[in-house]
């Protein structure tokens, strides 16, 4: 589609999006009075407006009921996160048995850490990227010193090529082969976080594996974001938050997949607690661990319910939309904001944008302001566009397609026109 930086054109694409009334789903914060052009679901999601209903149901339930709201409530909390694992399961790819909601996701790290890397005197190298995540950065670096080794000699980072700002798959790969069979986990953030680049999961994971590695996936900034196929990918495990493309609140319930070869093993090493029993004996109080017989066995304490609502009303979207049509709409909308930039960068004189971000991409677009600094971050936050700022001067921007229109890109592109003359 040839694509025009006109308010008319924005508009008729509006018009053509399967997706638009969605956009009314959500509450919207206002600066100076109008609606906001919200560019941040990459670190936090809107607030879905039918997720106040799923949270008043359980403190309803809460009052009336007390106690008795685990089993009489008409979403029991007992077993209320199981409602969540079919329609997650299509988000991810995997078998309904393989995913579970537990947790925050660094946690679960944490946990499936305890599960996927045994390292021994000879097989205990892990591959990551360069400048992970921090958090995932100190979780990796916690583990490894827990197992008495040194994360200066355990952790081995893929780096960035000289000049470039992205990840070459082929250089993955070599890394892989190169430690074979001291390698013992592969764990990297499928979508990184600050240049919004995919990585090819399935091609790193096949390689991970051939040498013998247990393969695992960060899918922070992946999970409602971009096509997953976690178990034909035969990852060994994932983890990722909800709040972000999922929009399940601030710091909200975890996910995790396992895949479907790890389950219903009594041997398996894990930490373990009671909400990963077996349900038909749990409250038989018995001595002895019988583990669920899918990825719930991970789970340690009953699920906090009131956490968790807010994700299942999101899912609730998601099985109404379906990824393929969420899809479809970021690869337009993402491609029309690039657009757009490129024809503001072609008027303005003294600056240049540099879209840093792969086409191996999702909703985000990380964007280097050359000859900019942080005042036009902080004009555009003003003038109602809210983004995200990153050393030295990049602003990510990710249009996520639930709720942002073709009209908020043309209007950013005008906005970010006004603040290159001002500031």
């Amino acid at each position: 589609m040839k694509f025009e930086n006109t308010l008319a054109f924005a508009q008729k694409l509006d018009g053509e999006d399967k997706l638009r009334s969605y956009r009314d789903e959500f509450y919207f914060p206002k600066v100076n009075g109008k609606q906001v052009i919200y560019f941040t679901g990459n670190s936090l999601g809107l607030q879905p407006k039918r997720t106040q209903r799923f949270v008043d149901e359980i403190m309803t339930d809460w009052k009336n009921l007390a106690v008795e709201g685990h089993f009489h409530s008409e979403k029991p909390w007992w077993d209320y996160h199981e409602q969540l694992a079919a329609p997650l399961a299509k988000v991810v790819g995997a078998k309904t048995e393989e995913v579970s909601v537990m947790n925050t996701l660094t946690v679960n790290l944490h946990l499936l850490m305890v599960t996927f890397y045994r390292p021994t005197s000879k097989r205990y190298k892990i591959l990551c990227e360069e400048k992970a995540f921090p958090s995932d950065q100190y979780m990796l670096q916690s583990q490894v010193r827990h197992h008495g080794l040194d994360p200066d000699d355990t952790l081995v980072e893929v780096k960035k090529r000289e000049g470039e700002n992205f990840w070459r798959t082929e250089d993955v790969l070599q890394k892989i082969e190169e430690l074979g069979d001291e390698l013992a986990l592969v764990l990297i953030g499928g979508v990184n976080y600050y240049n919004g680049q995919v990585f090819d999961m399935e091609t790193i994971t096949k390689a991970g594996k051939a040498v013998g590695a247990n393969v695992g996936w960060d899918l922070a900034h992946g999970a409602g974001n971009i096509e997953l196929k976690l178990h034909d990918w035969d990852a060994d495990f994932a983890a990722w938050c909800s709040y972000k493309y999922m929009n399940s609140g601030p710091g909200n319930a975890s996910g995790v997949f396992i895949h479907e070869r790890h389950l219903n093993k009594k041997d398996i090493p894990r930490f373990e607690g009671w909400w990963g029993t077996k349900k038909e004996t749990r409250f038989l109080m018995k001595p002895e661990f019988e583990p669920m017989a899918n990825a719930d066995a991970w789970q340690l304490s009953n699920p906090p319910v009131l956490s968790v609502a807010p994700y299942l009303a999101s899912l609730e979207m998601f099985e109404e939309v379906g990824m393929d049509a969420l899809m479809d709409k970021r690869d337009r909308i993402v491609a029309y904001l690039e657009f757009v930039l490129q024809e503001i960068d072609a008027e303005m004189d003294g600056t240049s944008f540099e879209i840093i971000t792969p086409k191996d991409r999702g909703t985000q677009l990380s964007v280097f302001l050359h000859g900019q600094g942080k005042s036009l971050f902080d004009y555009l936050m003003k003038n109602g566009v809210i983004t995200d700022w990153r050393e030295p001067n990049v602003i990510r921007l990710a249009p996520a397609p639930f709720y942002c229109s073709y009209e908020d890109m043309y209007r950013f592109g005008q906005i970010l026109k006004e603040g290159i003359k001002t500031v």
